[in-house]
């Protein structure tokens, strides 16, 4: 089970932004993902086999009740919301739509955010909505991390102005830096874990 999750959000012109993000990533990234892309409610599902062609980690369509697991890449179905449950498993739902979307960010962002707290890190990326900036507002309340696309190196760039103008966010990267960041980040947190470790004194 995954004790580490990065939840990544994007709209328009996201296909390539996960696309870059994912393919920079190694094979033993030490934390799951939880995707929600905006798309058509009949869309076909062709992104976790799109995604999967350029990415060395697992990529699947998230499921009811599915476990979540490293080194996993969990897309949100379209036309679902995709939650996070606090026994770290995921589940979908047809209530209705948040930020005038389903999937909607919002909804990963934040349940995400009640389950994994401080070991949660959210990034918005490139859409042309206001959706994953509650979310972020979420995520930080809970003691995680933000991380917004440079808008800037962003196809469309509301999303992420809308976190950053709200003051929720902690980091503002270039698309380019994103994944780079995230190795270093959780390579850290793992130093960091096992120096803790071995200087606990053993009762």
């Amino acid at each position: 089970m995954a004790s580490q999750v990065v939840a990544i959000g994007a709209s328009t012109g996201g296909l390539g932004a996960l696309q870059t993000i994912l393919s920079a990533l190694p094979a033993d990234f030490p934390a799951a993902l939880l995707i929600v892309q905006h798309r058509k409610a009949a869309a076909k599902d062709l992104l976790s086999e799109i995604l999967g062609r350029t990415c060395l980690l697992g990529v699947q369509e998230a499921t009811d009740k599915m476990l979540i697991r490293t080194g996993q890449v969990y897309l949100a179905p379209a036309n679902y919301h995709l939650l996070v449950e606090r026994d770290y498993s995921l589940s979908l739902s047809i209530d209705e739509r948040v930020s005038y979307a389903r999937p909607s960010i919002d909804v990963l962002f934040e349940t995400a955010a009640e389950a994994y707290g401080k070991n949660l890190v959210g990034v918005l990326l490139t859409g042309a909505n206001h959706d994953g900036t509650a979310g972020f507002r979420r995520i930080k309340a809970q003691r995680g991390l933000t991380i917004a696309q440079d808008p800037e190196t962003a196809e469309a760039q509301t999303m992420p102005q809308s976190a950053i103008q709200a003051g929720v966010v902690d980091l503002v990267l270039s698309l380019e830096k994103i994944a780079g960041y995230l190795k270093h980040y959780f390579e850290r947190e793992l130093s960091h874990d096992v120096t803790t470790t071995e200087s606990t004194p053993h009762i």
